[in-house]
C-alpha cells in the first residue's frame, strides 16, 4: 500500500574536517509507517538525525517535510516543524514533575504568568493515549523508572505536535515487558498517522516492529529493503560488510578452583542476602529486570555501594575494601554507565587505556604520552576500536568505540575477575560479536602465553546474549539471586518467568 511519503532527504553529505559522516544518502519515511535506520557505531546514524532535527548543518543535499522544503536553523525550529528526537540518553529534568517536563520550553502563560491548569490540561492530553496511570501529571520525574521517564518523553513529542518520530536505541534499557508496551505505543502512533524512525542493534526488534529499513555503513547508504523481504543474516551482513559466523562463540571451557565467593550479602536497599560462587574459566550470567539489584550487587562486590552485612571473599582476601583495593585484588568492573562512570570523556584514548595501572610507561617512576600509546595500539587493534589516533579524545567517538575502550582498560589492567554490567548496551552487531570473542578467549585463556583464564560475570537485560556467551545463569528478583543452573536449562521464557517472579 502507498502511503504519503512525510519526510524525503535526498543527498545529504556532511563531513567533519576530514572524516566522512555522510556521503550522498537518501531516506524517507511515510505517514503511518515505522522505518528502520541500522548500521554500526559510526556509521552516520546519529548524524543524518541530527541533521533532520536541526543540530547539524548538512554540506550537501535537500530534505523535504510534507512536500516543502525543510532546513531548520537548530533544534527548536525542527521541534517546532514537528520533529522530534527521542535519545538513548534521556533529556528530561528529574527535579520536574511529569507536567512540567511536558511542556518544558512552551508553557502556557499570559502576560508572563504560567497558565497551570492549561499545563495540566496539555500534559493530560497527552498521556491519555498511553494508558499508563502511573503517569500522574504532578509526579515528580526522579520517581519513575526508565520506562516511566522514556514516555513522558515521548508524551512531550506528542504534545508538540510531532509528525517525524525519531526513537533511538529506545529499548537498551527496558524489560521485555516494557519493551511489549513501547511496541504497543508505537502502533498506536502510526496508526494516527504519525512516523516513526526506529535505530536499534537489536535485529530481532527491528524485523518485528518496522515496515521498512535502511542500512548505512561507513557514511553510505547501502540498502532499503520491505522489512519482510530480508533476512536477519541479509540485514547483519550489509551492516559489516561480510557474513558474522559464530556471534556467540563458546570454546571448550574448564571450570577450576573458586574465585569470588559471596555469602549472604544485603546493601542498604539491594542486594538481599545473595550467595554466588564464580569458578576460573567460567561466565556467570545474572538475569532479571530492571530494578531487581542486579547492578546494586556488582557495585557491593567491587566496593562502590556500601555491604550491610555477609561475607566477600576474593581469592585469599576477605572483607569489604575499596574500588582500589578491589583492583589490586584482581578484580575489576565495567559500568553500564559509560559517560558518567565508565570513561573520562575528556581525556585520551590513551589515557582512559591505561588511566589504572601506569606502571612501565616510562623511564622509573614517569609516565610518559609515548609509553601510553605504545600500552593502548595493541588493544585498539585487538578491540577494533575506530579512531584516528591514540590521542584523539574519547568523547569525540561513537558509544560503541567508547565501550570498547572502557573494556581496553580492564584488558590492560590484567585482572582475574571481571564484573561486567550490560556490557554490550547500545553498541552495534559486529562491536558485539568482538565483545563476545574477547569474553570467550578470557574464560578460556592462553596456557601457551601465561594467562590463565579468567573469572566473569555478566549482567545482561538481553537474555540472548546470557544464553549465548554464558556458562551458568541466575536469575535476580526484587533483590533476591536465584538458584544457578547451567545454561542449557534455561530458554529466555524460563529466565523471563523467574524474573518476573511467576
Amino acid at each position: 500500500m502507498n502511503r504519503e511519503r512525510i519526510l524525503r532527504m535526498r543527498g545529504v553529505s556532511k563531513r567533519f574536517g576530514a572524516t566522512v559522516a555522510l556521503e550522498d544518502v537518501d531516506f524517507d519515511v511515510a505517514a503511518g509507517e515505522v522505518h528502520a535506520l541500522v548500521g554500526e557505531n559510526g556509521a552516520g546514524k546519529s548524524t543524518l538525525m541530527k541533521i533532520l532535527a536541526g543540530a547539524v548543518k548538512p554540506d550537501a543535499g535537500t530534505i523535504e517535510l510534507s512536500g516543502r522544503k525543510y532546513a531548520p536553523r537548530n533544534t527548536l525550529e525542527g521541534r517546532h516543524s514537528g520533529i522530534a528526537m527521542i535519545y538513548q540518553e534521556l533529556s528530561l529534568a528529574p527535579h520536574l514533575t511529569v507536567e512540567e517536563n511536558i511542556v518544558l520550553g512552551m508553557e502556557p502563560s499570559r502576560a508572563g504568568i504560567i497558565r497551570r491548569g492549561e499545563m495540566r490540561r496539555r500534559a493530560q492530553e497527552a498521556l491519555a493515549c498511553f494508558q499508563h496511570p502511573e503517569l500522574r501529571p504532578d509526579l515528580p520525574v526522579a520517581r519513575l523508572s526508565v520506562a516511566g521517564q522514556q514516555l513522558v518523553e515521548i508524551a512531550r513529542a506528542i504534545a508538540i505536535g510531532c509528525r517525524v518520530l525519531v526513537l533511538d536505541e529506545p529499548t537498551s534499557s527496558l524489560s521485555k515487558p516494557d519493551v511489549e508496551r513501547l511496541f504497543s505505543l508505537i502502533k498506536r502512533l502510526v496508526q494516527e498517522g504519525r512516523a516513526v524512525v526506529y535505530i536499534s542493534h537489536f535485529i530481532e526488534e527491528v524485523t518485528r516492529i518496522a515496515d521498512r529499513l535502511t542500512i548505512l555503513r561507513d557514511g553510505h547508504c547501502v540498502g532499503s529493503h520491505m522489512t519482510r523481504a530480508v533476512s536477519s543474516v541479509d540485514i547483519v551482513a550489509g551492516m559489516v560488510g561480510r557474513k558474522v559466523r559464530d556471534l556467540y562463540p563458546r570454546s571448550l571451557r574448564t571450570p577450576g578452583e573458586v574465585m569470588l565467593s559471596i555469602q549472604n550479602v544485603s546493601g542498604s536497599v539491594k542486594p538481599d542476602a545473595v550467595s554466588l560462587e564464580l569458578r576460573r574459566g567460567e561466565v556467570f550470567g545474572i538475569a532479571g529486570l530492571v530494578g531487581a539489584g542486579r547492578t546494586e550487587l556488582l557495585r557491593a562486590i567491587y566496593g562502590l555501594d556500601p555491604v550491610r552485612c555477609g561475607e566477600i571473599r576474593v581469592g585469599q582476601y576477605s572483607g569489604v575494601a575499596s574500588p582500589c583495593k578491589r583492583l589490586r585484588q584482581g578484580l575489576g568492573q565495567l559500568s553500564e554507565d559509560r559517560k558518567n562512570e565508565g570513561l573520562a570523556l575528556s581525556m585520551s584514548i590513551a589515557d582512559n587505556i591505561t588511566l589504572s595501572r601506569m606502571e612501565n610507561l616510562g623511564p622509573k617512576m614517569l609516565v610518559l604520552p609515548s609509553g601510553q600509546e605504545r600500552a593502548s595500539r595493541p588493544l585498539i587493534q585487538r578491540l577494533g576500536i575506530r579512531c584516528r589516533n591514540p590521542r584523539q579524545k574519547v568523547r569525540e567517538l561513537s558509544g560503541g568505540n567508547q565501550q570498547k575502550i572502557a573494556f581496553a582498560r580492564m584488558l590492560h589492567h590484567d585482572v582475574d575477575i571481571w564484573l561486567l554490567d550490560e556490557p554490550t548496551r547500545g553498541i552495534d552487531v559486529a562491536s558485539k560479536a568482538q565483545i563476545y570473542a574477547c569474553i570467550d578467549e578470557l574464560a578460556v585463556g592462553d596456557a601457551a602465553g601465561g594467562k590463565p583464564p579468567k573469572g566473569i560475570i555478566v549482567v545482561s537485560s538481553y537474555l540472548p546474549e546470557l544464553l549465548g556467551i554464558c556458562d551458568r545463569i541466575a536469575v535476580m528478583c526484587r533483590g533476591r539471586l536465584g538458584k544457578p543452573r547451567p545454561v542449557s536449562k534455561w530458554d529466555e521464557h524460563m529466565l523471563m518467568q523467574e524474573a518476573t517472579g511467576e
